[in-house]
């Protein structure tokens, strides 16, 4: 997962800057735009932030913003979480061909090694929006989204995952990061993001998890340790990735009887307190649209 923290050796790329919406910010990587369309070496590609169109030509993306804002910009698919000044929706890629394929060749400038970027009919994407002020001249903004397989063997709960660069760095990754494992929840499955990780993606995750991981720890009542089944388990975490997070926070300690680890409460406490970690989940549950929920269910 791309991150402001530290920005990519840039790749050799076919563009080299984006205007999304008004805001001009150079890319990462090269993506798999049409040559014809884009060409080789392209400076600048107008980016619409509502559907994600594009062309050179800055006349004709003005022209199309315009008309794209008077139509209200509401995202396809449908929502599914809504808690001001957020909102996810839930899109699927079969549905919404060219909105998906033009979303994905957008992320590439700012992925690497992600290249199912076509197959998109196999996957649901989620897209985190965030309203603008009265005097703002649209209603909203897309920001960022992750993408997870409709059938995934692995059971993998997220495929890619960005928040585009000029909107990173304020915790947004968090709440897409929790969405996904809501997803798990919902599908009464563990799960876990695709695998490898990039080394971004990977401290990302680490810092999620860890949260997370605490959070869980110190909300098991009358236990003063507890077992690494029984943290995955309240956090719909695959064990391997509990063992990864702990590992990181120097939590683990084998069990005097039988074989395995726990942790110990107290220890968590006082890592969470020396380290200022926030323990309120970035994701509110009551805040999942009710209508989504029961067809979760269902």
């Amino acid at each position: 997962m791309p991150s402001a923290a530290a920005t990519p050796l840039k790749a050799a790329r076919n563009v080299l800057n984006v205007v999304l919406g008004d805001i001009l910010f150079p890319t990462w990587y090269p993506s798999f735009y049409p040559e014809e369309l884009v060409g080789k070496d392209t400076d600048r590609l107008y980016v619409c932030q509502s559907c994600f169109k594009y062309t050179k030509e800055a006349v004709p993306f003005l022209a199309h913003v315009e008309a794209c804002n008077a139509d209200d910009n509401k995202p396809p698919g449908r929502l599914i979480y809504r808690k001001e000044p957020y909102s996810i929706y839930e899109i699927d890629g079969e549905e919404e061909k060219l909105f998906t394929q033009n979303l994905s060749l957008f992320a590439k400038l700012f992925l690497d090694n992600k290249s199912v970027f076509f197959d998109v009919s196999s996957f649901n994407y989620y897209i985190l929006v965030q309203d603008l002020p009265p005097s703002s001249s649209s209603s909203r903004e897309i920001v960022g989204f992750f993408s997870k397989e409709k059938m995934s063997w692995d059971n993998n709960n997220l495929a890619c995952i960005l928040v585009f660069p000029p909107w990173q760095r304020q915790g947004l990754g968090k709440i897409l990061m929790g969405v996904s494992y809501e997803l798990s929840k919902r599908e009464n499955r563990i799960g876990g993001p695709e695998k490898p990780l990039s080394e971004l993606g990977r401290k990302g995750y680490l810092k999620f998890w860890e949260a997370r991981i605490a959070n869980a720890i110190l909300s098991i009542r009358n236990k003063s340790t507890v077992t690494v089944e029984e943290i995955a388990s309240q956090c719909w975490m695959l064990v391997d990735d509990v063992i990864v997070a702990l590992k990181e926070m120097a939590m683990l300690e084998a069990r005097k009887k039988g074989a395995g680890f726990v942790v110990a409460k107290d220890k968590v406490r006082n890592w969470a307190i020396l380290n200022n970690i926030d323990l309120k989940p970035p994701v509110d549950e009551s805040c999942f649209v009710e209508e989504w929920m029961q067809s979760m269910a269902a």
